[in-house]
Order: structure tokens, then sequence, then C-alpha cells
């Protein structure tokens, strides 16, 4: 079974996530979204507010598996019998970034890295960016898989 992980904070998941998530499992029986866990980071959506979200988006799709994790991708990725690590590429600056990442995890392991890039009419959205706009309270519902909902309060 060719399985991948696609490592996130998905916080939130957006149409470019969408994207390199439905062209993925074109090339994988099981593609694992697995929201990464930092307790140094501050998430503007809650841990189970983010699975929600994917969860909700992927509900009628099996070769999805959605799952938290907590450490190096490369220990999760062995834990779930994963021999990919599925990445989606923006921009040449998430190229350098990733391929440092790519060529880190290759020292450290056997996994592969396998990049998709972000279909042209999404490679601008990014979490940071959707965070931005929501925090602005501007429309955010055209970056986003429609089962993410920002509860006003």
């Amino acid at each position: 079974m060719r399985r991948a992980v696609f490592p996130g904070s998905f916080d939130p998941i957006t149409l470019g996530h969408y994207d390199i998530i439905e062209r993925g499992l074109t090339l994988f029986d099981e593609v694992i979204l697995a929201i990464g866990v930092n307790a140094e980071k501050k998430y503007m959506f809650s841990l189970e507010e983010r699975k929600h979200f994917i969860e909700e988006a992927f509900k009628n799709e099996p070769k999805i598996k959605v799952m938290t994790y907590k450490g190096l991708t490369v220990d999760f990725c062995k834990q779930q019998n994963a021999n990919f690590i599925l990445r989606g590429l923006r921009n040449p600056a998430d190229f350098e970034f990733e391929k440092a990442i790519a060529h880190t995890n290759r020292k450290l392991t056997e996994i592969e890295t396998v990049f998709l890039l972000t279909s042209s009419g999404k490679s601008y959205i990014s979490s940071s960016i959707v965070r931005d706009v929501i925090r602005n309270n501007g429309d955010y519902t055209g970056l986003v898989p429609d089962t993410v909902i920002v509860k006003k309060g």
C-alpha cells in the first residue's frame, strides 16, 4: 500500500491544502492528514476545531485518515508505515524551505518527500493570510472549504 502523510498545522485548512490533498489521492492508496501539535505555537483554532474542519471536508473520502501527532514527522510516518511525505509548493520560497526539510528527513530515514505544485488559482492562499482576513472581519469563505466556520463572539 502506498501511504503518504500530509503534515501541517492546518490553522485552518485552506483551499490550497484541499487542492494538494485531492491531487495526492490520485497518487496514493491512503493519505494521512497529520495535524502537528506544537506547544510553542499560538493557534487561532483549537486542535479539536481543526480536526473537525478536516474530517467534515473529507467525510466521504475513505482514502483519508485524520490524525494528530507530536514530535518529528518522520517518526510519525514510521509509526504509520507511511513511506512518503506529501507537501505542497506555492512559490520559490516554499521550495527552498521544504527542500531543506526533505533533505534532512532523507538523511534521518528512507522516507521520500513528494512535492505537488499548488494549482495556479490557489497559489496565493496560506493559512496565515486566512487568519489575517478572519482577524479583520473579512470574507474568508472563498479561501477555505465550507466546513471551516468561524464562531462570532
